[in-house]
C-alpha cells in the first residue's frame, strides 16, 4: 500500500521546504517551558495541565498536525505538479496511503519526542511513554482529517484551525456533545490511561477515544482517496 517512491518525493518535498521551519519553534518552546516551570518549582500537576494538555494537545500537536498534513499534498495542488503524479499508473489509494505515511511520521516524531520529554521532566518515564503514544495516535486521525481537506477544500488551513479552534478549542469547552468529536480528547484520553496518571484526563472514555480516532483516521483516509479520484479525471479532461 506504501509507495517507496512517492514517499520519498513527499518527504523530500516537505523537508526540503521553509514550511518545515515552523514545526520546529512549538515543540521547542514546549520543552523549555516544561523545564523551565519545573525549574521555579511548578507542581507537575500544573506542569501537565498548563504545559502538556493546554499547550502541547490543545495546541502544538494540532497545528503541527496541520502545517504537516496540508502540506504533503497541498504544495502538489498549488504548485501544479500533482497532475504529473497522477500520471503515473499508480493507484489513487497508494499515493494517499503513502503521503498520509510521511504526514504521520513527521507528525508524530516532531511532537511526539518533545512530548515524552515534557512527560519526564512532568513526571516520569511512564507518562513520558503515554504521551508519546497519545501523539501517535492524534497524528494518525489529524493526518486523515488534513489530508483529506486539502483535496475538498482550496483553503484547507483556514478550515483545519477553525476545526482547532472552535471546535475542539471553544466549543469543546462549552458544550459536552461535541467533545465526541474531537480528537484532542481522544488523544488525552489514551494518553492519560497508558501513562498511568492523574495529572490529567480526557472527557470522553477510552474505548470512544480508540473507535473515534480509527473513524477519523480510516475516513479521512477514504475521502481523500475518492476525492483523488475525481481530481484526476477533472484534471485530464480539463
Amino acid at each position: 500500500m506504501i509507495n517507496a517512491t512517492i514517499a520519498r518525493i513527499t518527504a523530500r518535498g516537505l523537508f526540503g521546504r521553509r514550511r518545515f521551519l515552523l514545526l520546529l519553534p512549538l515543540p521547542l518552546l514546549l520543552v523549555g517551558l516544561a523545564v523551565l516551570a519545573r525549574a521555579l518549582g511548578a507542581p507537575p500537576a500544573a506542569v501537565a495541565k498548563f504545559v502538556i494538555v493546554n499547550l502541547g494537545f490543545a495546541a502544538v500537536l494540532p497545528v503541527i498536525s496541520l502545517i504537516v498534513g496540508t502540506g504533503v499534498l497541498g504544495s502538489e495542488i498549488d504548485d501544479g505538479t500533482l497532475v504529473h503524479v497522477l500520471a503515473k499508473p499508480l493507484p489513487r489509494r497508494e499515493i494517499i496511503v503513502s503521503k498520509l505515511a510521511v504526514a504521520v511520521v513527521a507528525t508524530a516524531v516532531t511532537v511526539g519526542v518533545p512530548m515524552f520529554v515534557g512527560g519526564l521532566v512532568a513526571g516520569s518515564a511512564r507518562l513520558g511513554i503515554g504521551l508519546a503514544v497519545g501523539c501517535v495516535v492524534g497524528a494518525f486521525a489529524y493526518s486523515g482529517l488534513f489530508l483529506a481537506l486539502s483535496l475538498l477544500t482550496r483553503r484547507p488551513v483556514l478550515l483545519g484551525l477553525l476545526y482547532v479552534l472552535l471546535w475542539e478549542g471553544l466549543l469543546g469547552k462549552l458544550l459536552g456533545g461535541t467533545r465526541v468529536l474531537s480528537i484532542q480528547q481522544y488523544v488525552t484520553a489514551l494518553a492519560a490511561r497508558v501513562g498511568d496518571t492523574d495529572l490529567f484526563a480526557g472527557q470522553v472514555s477510552v474505548s470512544v477515544s480508540v473507535v473515534m480516532a480509527i473513524v477519523f483516521t480510516v475516513g479521512g483516509t477514504l475521502l481523500a482517496i475518492d476525492r483523488l479520484r475525481s481530481f484526476s479525471v477533472a484534471g485530464e479532461t480539463s
